[in-house]
Parts: C-alpha cells; structure tokens; sequence
C-alpha cells in the first residue's frame, strides 16, 4: 500500500500512509494520517475516518525533528510524541514540508486569536492604523534621505583625496573602490524608491479616505431601500388579506387570477364546492387550479368524507434543497476565551454549533420512514407488524452518523406542524410544552393509525465524550385494531467534543411492546468497540410471542438497513431461520449534502416558508432563518434577543405566580397531560384543537414568541 501523502487542492489539507511507533512488542504499525487546520490525526485505515480518531496532536507550539532519512518525531512538549516513520526521504521530506508550513500557520493563528479582542475591527480603526503607519514611513522615509546623502558626500571625498589615487594600483584597495561607487548607486536607487512609495502610499490613502465615504453612502442608501423593502411587504400583506376574502365570497367554482399571481409559480390551488353530487357519495370536493401565466384551469376531482384526514391539504411543490452553508469554521477557543467572566447561564452559544432547524422540526424528522408505520398497520399479526415499528425505531437514529450539529433549542411555547395528507396521508404537530426541564411533544395522525410522544432528556459530560440519555414513551395505535405498541429510545454519545472529528455513537435496548396481546420485539444497539472486529453500528434482535417463543430474526445496521427473517425452529439462543426480508433501507443522500449540513430531502422541507401556520412556529422563528440565509452574524445577535426576551417572560411569569398563586402557572396552548391508560404514566395529549383554530385563522391563544416586528411578518 502506498505511503505517499496527497495534497488537497487548497494546501490545507495533507493525508497518507506513516508507519507509527507502538510499542516494544508490535514496533511500528501502519496507520492512515490526515493534517488538516494546524491539527495531525491518524486513523487505523480511511474508512474509520467516519467515526473513529486514534490520536491528535496540535501542531502550534510542537517540534520536528529528523532522526534519519525516514524517521522523524513529532512532540508538543512531553504531553504527546509521535515515533514515525515514512517508506522513503522523499516521502519524509514532504511530510516535513507539510507539517512544518502547518505549524507556521497554525502558530500564526493563535497569535491573531491572542491578539484579538472583538470579533470584528471596525474600518475606521484600521484607517487610524495605516494613517500613522504612513506617517511613520515618512519619518523613515526622511532619515534615510539625510543620512544617504551624508554617506554619499563622505564617500566622493574619500574618493578625491589624492592619497586613495596613490593607492589604486594596490588591487584590494580598487576592489574596495569599486565596491563603493557601486553602493553609491544602489543607496541612490534606495532613497529614489522609498520617496515614490510614500507619494504612492499618500495618495492611496486618498483613495482609500473616498471609498471608506462612498462605503458609507451605500450603507445609508441600503438601509433606506430596506426600510421601503417592509413597508412595501406590509403593503402587500394587506392587498393580499383582502384577495382572500374576496375569494372566499366568490361564487362556487370560480377561480380566482390577482395581481400577486407570480410566474414563479407554476400552479396555485383554491378550493371550491361542486354543486354537483355522485351518487355514491353526496360530499364532493373539486379542487380547481388556476394557471396564472396561461390562465387555464384544470379541474382536479377528489371524492372523500369531510371528516376524512386526506382533505385537509392541497398539494404543494416543496424545495428540494435549502442553501449552502458558509465555510466558516468557528473558533471554539475565542467562544471561550470571551465568555471569561460571564455568568454560565448567560453565555450564548454561537449558531455556528447549529443547523438551520428547530429541535421540533428535527423531532418531526422520525417521520421520514412513516410509510413503515403504515405497512405496520395492514399487517394480519401483531409478529409481524413488531418487525416493521422495530425498523421504525432504528431507522430515527439513520441520519445522526453524518450529522453532529445541533439544532435549535425551542422557545417555551414554540409549535410546529407538517401537514403531508396531500402526498402521504399523515399530518404531525409539536409543540414545546416545557422549558425547564426542557419537553417536546409530537402528535401524528393518518387515517389508519395514531402516533405520538413527549420527549425529554438528561445529559453526562465526561471530558471527551457527551451522552445524551432519552425519557420519555412513543406510542403508535392500529385503528383497525386497536392495538396499543410503546417503546423507547436509546442513549447517544457524541465522542471528541474537544479534541478531533466529532462522531456518533448508539447504545442500548429498545423494547417495543404490543400491550393488548402482550407480545414484543426487543433491538439491542451495540456500541462501537476498539478492539471489536464486529460491523460498526450493528443493531441485533428478535420478536418474541406473548409466551416468549421466537417469530422473527431482526438485523442490521442503524446508519443503513434493518431485515427480518421468520423463525422456523429455536433451540435456546439457536435459532433456525427463513431467508431474510428487508424491512428498511436509508434513502440514499441528496448530491453535495455536506454542503447542506447531510440534510435528507425531508430535512429541506421542514424550514419552507408556508402560509397560514401558527404565529409561534419554528419557520416564523427569525434567528432560524437568517442563519439559513447564511447571514450569521445577524442570526446570532437575534439569537440573543430572542433568548434574552424568553428570560424576562420567565421572570414575569414567576413574579405572577408567587402573587396569584399556582394557578398563574404557564399551560401549553395544544397539548394537556393525562394519564395513559395502557401504561399508567402520565403524557403529553393533542387537544385537536389546532387544526380548527388554523381553518379560521383564530390564533388568539398563540404568546408572543418573536420580536414584533418579526411577529409581523410572520404573521403573512
């Protein structure tokens, strides 16, 4: 296997094959490097690069040396040492090279970090700084003149006097004369240079005064266009209001064409009733659809009761990406530096550490393989359907392999809903019931199941790794039926918090639990292990009878597929089994997905602007937006307002209790906690009452979350 390094396009970047030192007895051993951002970390091969760092030595600070023509030694001042080797000099020395030009770099990094004591410098700083560089130029500038032509006179006198013309045929004292005419004309091509560049640097400075003024007129001219930019969008806000009532007291069937009908748009829906009736059903809903830039209609007829779930929707084009992410790594010791002396629970946490979502948006994302949950309710036997909510549980754990970014903490009283009836026959909603403890709950309903769950969690830190330990019961109801499943979800940990490529790790059982029948299905999540030679995050398991007896084999692996094979003879842990079913396998990621934080097609969608939602829901939320829009500065000031904003509620809300007693305690808007019939514990119940309050518009109920003047715009 070739050693040689390979460079990445940008120079930043510099991997391959060393052999390290280990230890007396297995000497040197191949290992996979990679030297990237002032940082050397080495791998047992590349494919453990997704999930595994051996070893990272910071390089700022650190020393090289060179033992012999393939040896060399990297050392940070004792607390570690790499023993290296590589196959050839050439390979040694182009790894000497890199490493050196990346402790340069890295060096210089730390001094601009120590030295930096905002995150921005202002323009008008750094002019000051060039004006009194540029002064001090001149100075130089002035002494140089005056003492090159004091040399100069003192070198022609030298060369007149009569005594030196004696001594020229003496060949050191005429190469000592030479060498002097010639320093003569090189200190007079000095100061004849250092004269043009203070006349140049002058009159840049020049240059520079007027495009730091027509900088500020452009600002000025900006926010000005800003400023007509809203009040011409809350202009359009009410032209758009009242089109809406006016259709809705259009004559039935009549579509409607207006001013904001936008050839962006390929189709806008209205609904309207048909005054014709079928004969097998007298509740006929026609949808019309009105094409704005060929006005053309194309009647599409959809026969359902109006207590069916499948009508509450029209179908809608949804974004298939959201836009890139900045390369703007943030510097996780500058955080930390500027947080000195700040109170701990004051400290805000950059949105750098974020995706563009809201933590009820990522709740949501668990319904990504919701068609499972359908096939589990057409199922004949309760076995069999335990096969399919136990793919369902893996697979809400598929997408945190790639993705360690965090998402946004919701506000107390932050709601989201996902209505998908129109293309999958299911709609969800969440809503943040609880800040402290923190406790999200999710309601999905579809018209052949139930499904729903609150969630919260407790946290370790312990140095190098975090584990995240869920509570809280997902419960799935068969209508049909009326079975009852629960189960539970796993611990996660992320590992190298500090130091190296952050990865994710699963661990634990899930027990999936059919309550009417008593049968179950139990999914052990085994952990990643050094020394094991086993498949990285493998998940192994069985359905089990209500008399304990084996139905189904379960395998798999958490990040990619789950199968099942059905039982035909056990013999204790010996099972004989039928050839393997696939019951999930992960969608396959989206071109360039890094680019969008390894977001899935459904990911995308989450954030979509829409129309009609609650004022309190996580796509009104403006910090969660801008930072999509890729604007992070802005996204973390209003971050800070808004968080600010949710502490002076709290305060508020304690004074009113301590004053009115209990009952001025807050009370989710959505969600009200009952007792569970099946498993006695209390949880988080939808009301229904959500959907009523969106076809009317009333959300009266709704706190006020966002800025007013955000509130204003989302309320469009």
């Amino acid at each position: 296997m070739s050693s040689s390094g390979e460079a990445q396009s940008d120079n930043s970047e510099y991997r391959g094959w060393l052999l390290k030192w280990t230890n007396y007895i297995k000497g040197y051993r191949q290992r996979w490097f990679v030297l990237s951002d002032g940082l050397l970390s080495y791998y047992r091969s590349q494919a453990e690069m997704a999930h595994t760092c051996r070893g990272t030595i910071n390089l700022a600070g650190a020393s090289l040396e060179s033992e012999d023509s393939c040896n060399f030694v990297i050392s940070n001042g004792g607390a570690q040492v790499f023993h290296l080797r590589a196959r050839s000099e050439v390979d040694r020395q182009r790894w000497i090279t890199a490493l050196e030009l990346a402790k340069d770099r890295a060096n210089k990094m730390r001094e601009r970090v120590d030295d930096e004591e905002d995150f921005v410098v202002s323009p008008e700083s750094t002019a000051t700084a060039l004006r009194q560089k540029l002064d001090h130029l001149n100075t130089c500038q002035n002494l140089v003149n005056q003492h090159g032509l004091a040399l100069q006179q003192a070198i022609s006198q030298v060369e007149d006097s009569a005594k030196l013309k004696s001594l020229m045929k003496d060949p050191v004292i005429a190469h000592l004369v030479k060498k002097t005419a010639e320093f003569r004309v090189a200190s007079s091509s000095m100061m004849k240079a250092c004269s043009t560049f203070v006349t140049y640097a002058a009159h840049h400075e020049k240059e520079w005064q007027m495009a730091r003024e027509q900088r500020e007129r452009l600002e000025e001219t900006v926010e000005s266009l800003a400023r007509q930019h809203m009040s011409l969008e809350k202009a359009m806000t009410k032209s758009k209001r009242n089109l809406s009532d006016i259709k809705q007291d259009r004559p039935p069937g009549e579509g409607v064409v207006g001013i904001f009908d936008s050839d962006e748009d390929d189709e806008d829906f209205y609904d309207a009733m048909d005054n014709s009736t079928d004969s097998n059903n007298g509740n006929t809903v026609t949808m019309v659809t009105t094409s704005s830039p060929k006005l053309e209609e194309e009647p599409v007829v959809q026969e359902a009761d109006r207590s069916s779930i499948s009508l509450k929707s029209a179908s809608r084009k949804r974004r298939l990406r959201i836009p890139d992410k900045p390369n703007d790594k943030a510097n996780l010791w500058n955080i930390m530096k500027n947080c000195i002396g700040k109170e701990l629970s004051k400290i805000p946490m950059p949105v750098n550490f974020n995706e563009p979502i809201s933590f009820l948006q990522r709740l949501t994302e668990d319904m990504e393989y919701a068609e499972l949950l359908t096939r589990a309710s057409e199922c004949k036997t309760v076995e069999e359907t335990l096969t399919y909510l136990s793919a369902v549980a893996v697979s809400s754990y598929a997408t945190t392999s790639c993705r360690t970014s965090k998402p946004f903490n919701p506000l107390l009283g932050e709601t989201f809903e996902y209505d998908r009836t129109s293309d999958y026959g299911w709609r969800s909603f969440a809503e943040q019931v609880s800040h402290h403890p923190p406790v999200s709950a999710l309601h999905v309903e579809h018209d052949n199941w139930t499904y729903y769950q609150d969630f919260s969690m407790t946290s370790k830190f312990r140095g190098k790794y975090l584990q995240v330990f869920p509570i809280g019961t997902t419960h799935f109801v068969v209508k049909s039926t009326g079975h009852h499943y629960t189960w539970n979800k796993v611990c996660t940990t992320v590992h190298n918090i500090i130091v190296g490529k952050l990865w994710v790790d699963q661990s634990g059982e899930i027990l999936v639990k059919e309550h009417t029948t008593g049968a179950s299905a139990r999914v052990k999540f085994h952990p990643y292990s050094y020394f094991s030679r086993e498949t990285p995050r493998r998940v192994t398991g069985g359905v089990f009878a209500p008399d304990g007896s084996p139905k189904f084999e379960l395998q798999g692996t958490w990040d990619n597929s789950m199968s099942c094979a059905e039982v035909l003879s056990s013999d204790g842990d010996n099972w004989k089994t039928a050839e393997q079913q696939t019951r999930w396998v992960k969608n396959a990621p989206l071109e360039e997905s890094e680019k969008i934080y390894h977001f899935t097609a459904m990911a995308c969608t989450l954030n979509e602007p829409e129309e009609g939602v609650a004022p309190t829901d996580a796509r009104n939320r403006p910090d969660q937006r801008l930072m999509e829009q890729q604007n992070y500065p802005a996204a973390n000031s209003m971050k800070v307002q808004l968080e600010e904003a949710q502490r002076a509620r709290r305060r508020a809300r304690e004074a009113k209790v301590a004053a009115e007693g209990p009952a001025a305690k807050y009370e989710p808007k959505w969600f009200v906690k009952k007792e569970c019939e099946i498993t006695g514990e209390e949880i988080w119940r939808f009301t229904e009452e959500y959907w009523k309050c969106k076809e009317t518009q009333s959300w009266d109920r709704c706190p006020v979350l966002y800025l007013e003047d955000e509130q204003e715009n989302s309320d469009t």
